[in-house]
């Protein structure tokens, strides 16, 4: 089994990245760390950018368990991407960092989170930055 972690390079991304190597090591799973961004012609906050990535993947080495960082830009939604990974991977526990929004930021912007709670076939563990 796999316990997937959708990675966002903001506090509550390393929130759920630190979570989701707890788990996996209680567990003694396998850890996936997905980065998924779109692309496309605008900046995506969301899109962790090299730095980033080679500081992750060294805090997966060091971590004492089997793990590997993942990042997908390629069209489609980061919503998608979690949705096929949780198929393809047989995930037991899916791991996403929430982030404080006022009512009318939920209400115009949608929210990634709630997307994904209402769309995947396991169960999801939301937790925020401290």
């Amino acid at each position: 089994m796999t316990v997937l972690v959708a990675y966002a390079p903001r506090p509550e991304g390393q929130a759920a990245l630190d979570k989701g190597i707890e788990i996996a090591k209680s567990r003694n799973e396998r850890l996936v760390v997905v980065n998924a961004s779109p692309g496309g012609q605008q900046e995506d906050p969301s899109k962790a950018d090299v730095l980033d990535v080679e500081r992750v993947e060294a805090l997966l080495a060091s971590s004492g368990i089997k793990a590997e960082f993942v990042q997908y830009v390629r069209g489609k939604s980061a919503v998608s991407e979690i949705e096929d990974l949780v198929e393809s991977l047989h995930v037991s526990l899916l791991v996403i960092g929430l982030r404080k929004r006022s009512p009318v930021g939920k209400l115009i912007m949608g929210s990634v989170a709630q997307d994904i709670l209402l769309s995947v076939s396991c169960p999801v563990l939301a937790v925020k930055a401290p």
